[in-house]
């Protein structure tokens, strides 16, 4: 499997510099990132990325409601033909969002279903879609394993529910460190999302144990001739 890597970011100039790596093959943002890069007007700012990148590029709808959703849905699919509309599986008050994903769907809309945790919610959104237009289904490794939950069991089943819809994309979304990128890569998960510094990182694969262990003792040498300690 061949797992493309996309720049989890909103920061303009970071996007300018990561759009020109082979390695990335588009690009996912999120309010949260948006306003971290300092975006005033949501629509404003992202019709600037899309000026920047050709490359897939998710934005996010932050209604609450069915209605609301759908009609930012709508707005954001305008802006361009690389662009993947994200939708969270369900509302701040835990309700499923099948009826957005469903209506956006039918519009031939491409659909980036976000927050997801479980396998059980990956059958819902199925139940929900055609298997014609593109949907990508963000799966939250990380951060399921910062509550000690095994991410690993939930991709298995989401994966394999998902074989018969040719349009569907499994992504590994909130990545943690470079090895997540194997991780994903394993188990033939179709898209990671990479912050910057860890594709980076992942750019670096390679190096030997022997290669390591001199890196991190010279490090170690380093700082304690800079701190000047004595015993």
């Amino acid at each position: 499997m061949n797992t493309k890597i996309f720049c989890d970011i909103a920061d303009k100039n970071l996007i300018q510099k990561f759009n020109k790596k082979r390695i990335v093959k588009g690009f996912t943002t999120n309010p949260s990132l948006m306003r971290k890069a300092g975006a005033k007007n949501y629509l404003k700012y992202s019709k600037e990325i899309l000026k920047i990148t050709k490359k897939p590029v998710s934005f996010e709808v932050f209604a609450d409601d069915i209605e609301n959703m759908v009609l930012q849905g709508n707005k954001l699919s305008k802006l361009g033909k690389n662009v993947y509309v994200k939708v969270p599986v369900t509302n701040s008050k835990g309700k499923f969002m099948g009826k957005v994903i469903n209506e956006l769907n039918k519009k031939k809309i491409k659909l980036n279903i976000t927050a997801v945790y479980s396998s059980k919610q990956t059958k819902q959104i199925l139940k929900n879609i055609n298997n014609k237009t593109e949907v990508i289904i963000s799966i939250f490794a990380g951060r399921m394993a910062d509550a000690g939950k095994d991410p690993i069991s939930q991709f298995k089943k989401s994966i394999s529910s998902s074989k018969k819809y040719k349009n569907v994309q499994i992504l590994w979304a909130s990545t943690r460190e470079p090895y997540n990128y194997l991780q994903a890569k394993n188990l033939g998960c179709h898209i990671i999302t990479v912050p910057p510094l860890i594709i980076e990182k992942i750019e670096k694969f390679g190096k030997s144990f022997q290669r390591l262990t001199l890196d991190t003792v010279k490090a170690f040498l380093d700082d304690s001739k800079k701190s000047r300690f004595k015993l």
